[in-house]
């Protein structure tokens, strides 16, 4: 590398084992080191910024915050343990020399890939705060965590290999403890991973209504453990996420109509004429309701003790308590109609002969 270069002017003088050559050498890459990643820092890191400010993406930004991290020490030793390579060490300096170099390096790798994580979690929680779902937040504050962790495990593995630990007993205790504190929380990981689950497959959200088993109402908050659904009754109701995720969700919040059916029954002794005319009458007080879709009325079946019609009609909102509203005002105007119409509703009778 310093063919071109006459070195005879410095004395053949040995210090340590290296010539004075050596040294001028080390010391001449060293310098050169510094001096190129001091433009790295200062023009090229400085110009990355301002091409990062004009663009609109921030993912650019974050790359800038993650190259400005690196302090100058950092060059510094870089270009102390570059120079060093030029140089004939002792074998245990040699390798502390490089155990060093090797944690600093692992070092700022790892913080840099954490500050990328940070950077993810941050956008993600920019977005729940802008939908208002705190507690995504919080799902989002704990993988980001977790993620951390393991960089940091990986990486003492790493160093602890490179050293010359056998880091496969080490592993193997770690996965045995692991088992054993996994069996203790197995309840709490659990939660713990099925609201992970919940957040990324999202069946629902912070304001739907649902219905989950048994329990039904709106959603209220969304934890790490738990997931609290306030009922219609007004009650509030806590439930694991583990169940949640275990049972058959049905979530109302995402339809676009609500389809409702009922059958309706009518006496025996009610005349041809006024049957024909309940279809068209039950259709036109559906059509005055706004919001509202006729599907079909039909007379559909003899009954026991009543004439049965079918009822089906569609309702354009996703709120559960408007559509109920709306389904009550309907039934309302049925049986004001009917009433108008002297049509008597049918209920279960019995009729007994009694034979002399």
């Amino acid at each position: 590398m310093f063919d071109f270069l006459n070195l005879d002017f410095i004395p053949d003088y040995s210090i340590f084992g290296n010539s004075l050559v050596d040294y001028f050498k080390a010391l001449l890459v060293f310098l050169i080191a510094l001096i190129v990643l001091k433009v790295f820092k200062t023009i090229i890191i400085a110009r990355f910024k301002k091409i990062a400010l004009k663009t609109v993406t921030d993912f650019d930004d974050a790359v800038v915050a993650m190259l400005e991290y690196i302090s100058w020490p950092f060059y510094l030793l870089i270009s102390i343990y570059i120079g060093l390579r030029y140089l004939s060490l002792p074998e245990l300096i040699d390798r502390i020399i490089n155990g060093v170099f090797l944690v600093i390096i692992v070092y700022y790798v790892v913080k840099m890939i954490s500050m990328l994580v940070d950077y993810i979690a941050k956008n993600a929680l920019l977005k729940d705060q802008e939908d208002d779902t705190r507690d995504n937040q919080t799902v989002i504050s704990v993988i980001s965590k977790i993620v951390k962790i393991g960089l940091w495990a990986t990486a003492l593995i790493l160093l602890l290999s490179n050293f010359g630990y056998n880091v496969t007993s080490l592993v193997a205790g770690l996965g045995i403890g692991g088992i054993a504190i996994a069996l203790a929380a197995q309840n709490v990981l659990s939660d713990l991973f099925s609201s992970i689950s919940i957040y990324f497959d999202k069946p629902f959200k912070i304001g739907d209504f649902i219905v989950a088993g048994k329990e039904k109402g709106t959603v209220k908050r969304i934890g790490i453990k738990t997931t609290r659904i306030q009922s219609v009754n007004g009650e509030e109701l806590i439930i694991s996420n583990q169940d949640l995720t275990n049972a058959r969700v049905q979530n109302f919040k995402t339809m676009e109509k609500r389809r409702t059916t009922f059958l309706l029954g009518v006496t025996y002794e009610t005349p041809k004429a006024k049957l024909e005319k309940i279809p068209l009458m039950i259709e036109g007080i559906i059509k005055k309701v706004k919001g509202t879709e006729v599907e079909r009325v039909h007379f559909k079946t003899f009954g026991d003790s009543s004439l049965i019609f079918e009822v089906v009609y569609l309702v354009d909102t996703i709120e559960y308590v408007k559509f109920l509203d709306i389904q009550q005002e309907i039934n309302f105007a049925i049986i004001a109609e009917f009433e108008k119409e002297k049509i008597e509703f049918a209920y279960p009778t019995q009729t007994i002969f009694v034979k002399k």
